[in-house]
C-alpha cells in the first residue's frame, strides 16, 4: 500500500503595530492559494494588545538623548510569550513536537537578506518576525529576543513591515507545493552569486511601433536551435 507524506506547512507569525498593511498581501495571490491547500500558516499580530495603558504605547524616549522615539521591549517579550515562543525569564521555550522556529528582527542594521537566507530560512517550521518602527527599537529586543537581525538593503524604511513581507514571500516560495510547478524553482536568480536570470521574450514577436519601427524578439529564440538559445542565455546572465 502507498503511504503519501505529509507535507508539513510554514507557519510564520509577523508581529506589528499596523497589521492591516500586511494582510492584503499575506492572503492575495500564490501565498493565499499556498495558505488554502494548508501549506502555509501566515498569521498577523497586532503588537499593541501586549501593552497594558490607556493609550497602548509602544514606545518611548531613548536614554541618552537625541530625536524619535524607541519602541519598548516589554511588548516584544510578551508577544513571544504569549505566542510560546520565548519563557518569561527570557530564554528561548523548548520546541515542542520537534518543532525549529526563528525569531526575526528587521532592522536597517541588520545583515543583508540574500536568496541563500531565503533557502535557510525555509528550512524551519516557524518563523516570527518582529515588525520595528520609528526611530528604531530597544537594543535589547535584539540581545535577548530575537534570533537573528535582517535587513533587505542599504536604504531606511518607514516601518519593517515591507522587509518582513518581503522575507515571507521569498522564504514561502521555497516550500514543497507552494509555486505549483517545482521546475519553476531549477533556474532562479541569485541562487548562485552573481548570475542573474537571462532576458525573456513572449509573443508577439514583433512588436510593431510604426510602418518603419518595431522591437523584436532576438532571432536566435526563434531558431529552434536549443544548443545556442542556451549558448545565448549563459551569455546574458
Amino acid at each position: 500500500m502507498l503511504v503519501r507524506m505529509k507535507t508539513k506547512h510554514l507557519r510564520v507569525d509577523l508581529i506589528s503595530i499596523f497589521p492591516e498593511m500586511l494582510e492584503p498581501y499575506l492572503t492575495g495571490s500564490i501565498l493565499g492559494r499556498a495558505q488554502k491547500a494548508k501549506l502555509l500558516d501566515l498569521r498577523t499580530h497586532n503588537l499593541r494588545q501586549w501593552t497594558h495603558d490607556a493609550h497602548q504605547s509602544v514606545d518611548d524616549r531613548p536614554f541618552g538623548g537625541g530625536p524619535g522615539m524607541v519602541m519598548k521591549v516589554a511588548p516584544f517579550h510578551e508577544a513571544l510569550v504569549a505566542l510560546k515562543v520565548r519563557t518569561k525569564d527570557g530564554k528561548t521555550l523548548r520546541q515542542t513536537r520537534g518543532k525549529k522556529t526563528r525569531v526575526i528582527l528587521t532592522s536597517a542594521k541588520g545583515k543583508t537578506f540574500t536568496q541563500q537566507d531565503a533557502r535557510r530560512l525555509a528550512k524551519y517550521d516557524r518563523l516570527v518576525f518582529l515588525c520595528g518602527r520609528y526611530e528604531g527599537v530597544d537594543e535589547r529586543v535584539a540581545d535577548y529576543l530575537a534570533d537573528e537581525e535582517l535587513s533587505i538593503g542599504n536604504y531606511v524604511l518607514t516601518g519593517g513591515e515591507l522587509a518582513a513581507l518581503v522575507m515571507t514571500d521569498a522564504v514561502a516560495r521555497l516550500r514543497p507545493g507552494v509555486l505549483g510547478k517545482e521546475a519553476s524553482l531549477d533556474m532562479e536568480s541569485h541562487d548562485i552569486e552573481g548570475v542573474l536570470e537571462y532576458p525573456h521574450y513572449t509573443r508577439p514577436e514583433r512588436y510593431p511601433l510604426s510602418k518603419t519601427k518595431s522591437w523584436n524578439v532576438p532571432a536566435i529564440l526563434l531558431s529552434g536551435d536549443h544548443a545556442k538559445i542556451n549558448t545565448w542565455r549563459k551569455s546574458k546572465q
